[in-house]
């Protein structure tokens, strides 16, 4: 029996001592929010009996959490989920609804869970290889970033002495025929190659005080092209992939992209900048619509000096537009981005998501979920009398690049008032006013009409862990 008592307990110190073995370490991080927001009007045409330009007040949220499962020193599976992202007392949504901005799951999954990032990692001396749904869609500067999940291959190199380049496969869509598309609707996804590809390559350079960088992609988009054996002719050449419906017209578009940026730091000065310039064409093989080109461009440039407590900036971007769908161009794909907040009102990510567009009845399009076809101008100034407390405020002034006959190209001046305290390290809180005095690109063709201003106030409550 001893013997017996003696080979368990030996066991049992085998097993204790070599627990780390078949343990996996997780890692977890995330954040959640809670706001409140007040925004006066939601349609900028002149206040009448019948049109009070509807203002709107609720609170919302979002709870996000990442996971990383090192499962052996350098392999790791990491996943990230959105979950309770809603507004308060809100009826929830059911049905089918799109996909959420920036998710991989729908508006009515958000609400409960739905899963974003699912992909392996795995870093070697000679790179770090990744595979699976993964963060996608930013690069260099805020600037045109909209961080979503993308379906990749991707390879990162080591790091040269500051020196370092990755290689991407992305697919952005699939049309192939499979079990969960092909029962949806007879034949359409029968197409032979119809999907959606991109290809990137980027390199970047790091130094103490300043870094550069350029990222290029190469897309092919034959989503677009019909299946000639299709019986689909009662939906009108529609399919549903994702959001929005888009029409099958037969269009192959190959698409080249370049993206440079850089930061620089001098004294007080840090000085960044980022451009997009997209080229291509649109083909439309075996039908009368005439070929398109593609020839897109945005930019923009910030500076913030800082001196003690007080600092003072400034931001110029540009993107250029298209209002002429017609025509042999296509010149309006680059955008700001869902990421880059520059204002309260105009472009804001939080406004846009829970509010929506902001426009006129006179306009199809106002102030949208990205900075597009416009010109940003803004002036900034700050303090922070206490090392946890940030005031600031901005002035902006945007107008359109593009307009229709007869509009103004005036998108109107927002002022913004911002405060943030930093309650902990983890947790923070801000209030900000915003004051839009309304151009008259939203009065339309009749520059005799009347417009309104318009102010929001916003106060958010934001953990990160």
């Amino acid at each position: 029996m001893k013997r017996f008592w003696l080979v368990l307990l030996s066991l049992g110190l085998v097993m204790a001592f070599s627990a780390s073995a078949f343990a996996v370490d997780v890692k977890v991080s995330g954040s959640y929010y809670v706001a409140g927001v007040y925004l006066d009007k939601i349609n900028l045409n002149e206040e009448t009996a019948a049109n009070n330009g509807q203002s709107t007040a609720f609170y919302f949220q979002r709870l996000r959490v990442g996971t990383e499962l090192v499962v052996s020193p350098g392999l790791s599976l990491i996943t990230r989920f959105d979950a309770m992202e809603r507004v308060w007392g809100a009826r929830n949504i059911v049905g089918v609804v799109s996909n959420q901005t920036n998710s991989a799951g729908t508006v009515a999954e958000n609400e409960n869970m739905a899963w974003d990032y699912a992909y392996v990692k795995y870093a070697t001396p000679i790179g770090t290889f990744l595979a699976g749904a993964m963060p996608g869609g930013t690069f260099g500067t805020v600037f045109a970033n909209s961080e979503e999940p993308r379906y990749r291959i991707k390879y990162v190199s080591p790091d040269y002495s500051g020196f370092s380049w990755t290689a991407t496969i992305e697919k952005n869509k699939d049309n192939s025929y499979n079990s969960q598309i092909g029962n949806l609707i007879s034949n359409y996804s029968t197409n032979a190659d119809a999907d959606t590809d991109t290809y990137y390559l980027s390199a970047d350079y790091k130094a103490k005080n300043w870094a550069v960088g350029i990222l290029y992609g190469y897309q092919i988009d034959k989503s677009k092209t019909a299946n000639p054996n299709a019986s689909n002719v009662d939906l009108n050449n529609f399919i549903k992939y994702g959001d929005p419906w888009y029409a099958l017209d037969g269009s192959k578009a190959t698409a080249h992209s370049f993206n440079p940026y850089f930061t620089a730091v001098f004294g007080p000065v840090k000085l960044q900048g980022e451009a997009k310039y997209v080229v291509g064409t649109v083909e439309y093989e075996g039908t009368t619509i005439a070929d398109k080109d593609i020839n897109a461009f945005g930019a923009y440039l910030d500076a913030v000096a800082t001196f003690g407590p007080v600092y003072v900036g400034g931001t110029a971007a540009y993107a250029k537009g298209d209002i002429d769908k017609n025509d042999d161009e296509v010149n309006d794909s680059v955008n700001g981005g869902m990421d880059w907040s520059p204002t309260l009102i105009m472009w804001n990510e939080d406004r846009a998501r829970w509010i929506g567009s902001i426009k006129s009845d006179a306009t199809s399009n106002g102030f949208d979920s990205t900075f597009a076809n416009a010109y940003l101008f803004q002036l900034r100034v700050g303090v922070k009398p206490v090392e946890k407390l940030d005031v600031c405020l901005s002035g902006t002034y945007a107008m359109r690049d593009k307009t229709p006959n007869n509009f103004d190209d005036s998108l109107g001046w927002e002022f913004d008032l911002t405060g943030t305290y930093k309650i902990t390290n983890n947790l923070s809180y801000m209030l900000g006013a915003g004051y839009l005095i309304t151009g008259d690109y939203f009065k339309g063709a009749n520059q005799a009409s009347e417009v309104e201003n318009n102010y929001m106030i916003i106060n958010k409550l934001a953990l990160t862990f």
